[in-house]
């Protein structure tokens, strides 16, 4: 029993100091490889600073593929925009989604973490069972194709304004209608209506409908 006892206890563990939490969670990333996963809502106990979270070392020896999955409403937050692109100017690669239920750090297909709170601070378990590494990999790898890349601070350059026509259509989709009747509105061909959006996707480099919006607004294309 004391033997399987060790070993359960080495594929789950409990961790409920708050130091410890906290010791953990800066220092998982160390033990990546090859991958380093995060989701990050920047949900804090306390006022948020900009030290609350650093670029990820191994991003930046780029050695490791590091990736978080941001809350899109992180970036209303002067403190946490910052943080977040300074993650990324370090070598993260950064996406949003409107909204990030949790936190989860992932390393390689080892090590997994999990907050009891979605502060994070209350405390977390630490998960090596592989069964449950490799859903939760799924889980954000979901997430990653759903979520919007990280758009640059610096605003829009003037030639990367869309067309009239183009910025007619993106207001339509953003009122959710389809690609018929966004034609007759418009007063263009559905194909012609279809070859804008892909241009508008192309532009905001996103593959989705739902993304495009979400990147369009970000930039302030639409309202």
């Amino acid at each position: 029993m004391t033997g399987n006892g060790q070993f359960l206890a080495h594929l789950v563990r409990v961790v409920s100091d708050r130091k410890q939490v906290s010791e953990l969670s800066a220092s998982l990333v160390n033990t990546a490889r090859k991958n380093w996963m995060t989701l990050e809502n920047l949900a804090t106990d306390m006022p948020l600073t900009g030290d609350f979270a650093q670029p990820p070392l191994a991003a930046a020896g780029g050695q490791v593929r590091c990736r978080s999955i941001y809350d899109a409403a992180a970036m209303d937050d002067p403190v946490a925009r910052q943080i977040i692109h300074a993650c990324a100017g370090a070598g993260e690669q950064a996406r949003l989604l409107p909204h990030v239920p949790m936190k989860m750090k992932l390393a390689d297909h080892a090590t997994a973490m999990l907050p009891w709170n979605p502060a994070g601070t209350a405390g977390a378990l630490l998960i090596r069972v592989p069964v449950i590494i490799t859903a939760l990999r799924e889980y954000f790898e979901l997430l990653w194709d759903r979520a919007t890349p990280l758009t640059p601070q610096h605003p829009a350059a003037p030639d990367d304004r869309l067309t009239p026509a183009q910025q007619a259509v993106l207001e339509m989709m953003a009122e959710g209608l389809h690609d018929d009747v966004i034609a007759r509105r418009a007063g263009i061909s559905t194909t012609t209506v279809r070859r804008h959006i892909t241009a508008i996707m192309s532009r905001l480099g996103v593959s989705s409908r739902f993304a495009a919006g979400a990147a369009a607004q970000r930039r302030g294309w639409i309202g």
